[in-house]
């Protein structure tokens, strides 16, 4: 199974390049996650919102390795997609995730949980 579609490609740099001109103002848009990641043999998920529209491999969003402390922040696509879990599988796409919230919300309910609930 291929990691990203064409399809959420085309929306994750949507959403970034609609993010890029107020990143870091108050006019900053709260996206709704556009797909869930995961290893199937490790605890790691990611639930990505947005490609930087400058350099195609930087993704945005709420990223959780497994440790308890589950982060907004900017990931590369490549070493997603290198990674391997304790039994040396790949990572794969949530084909059933559909988000009903925004990211910060998502972010606020894995911050208590320590992991991301979705």
């Amino acid at each position: 199974m291929k990691l990203l579609t064409q399809e959420i490609m085309d929306k994750l740099v949507a959403n970034g390049t609609r993010q890029a001109p107020v990143k870091g103002t108050p006019q900053e848009i709260d996206f709704q996650p556009v797909v869930k990641l995961f290893t199937p043999d490790a605890g790691c998920t990611w639930l990505l919102t947005e490609i930087d529209p400058d350099n195609p491999d930087i993704a945005f969003g709420l990223c959780d390795l497994g440790f308890g402390f589950p982060e907004l922040g900017y990931v590369s696509l490549t070493e997603i997609g290198e990674l391997r879990g304790l039994a040396g599988l790949p990572v794969e796409r949530d084909r059933f995730f559909k988000a009903n919230k925004t990211l910060s919300q998502y972010a606020d309910e894995a911050r208590k949980a320590e992991q991301i609930v979705a």
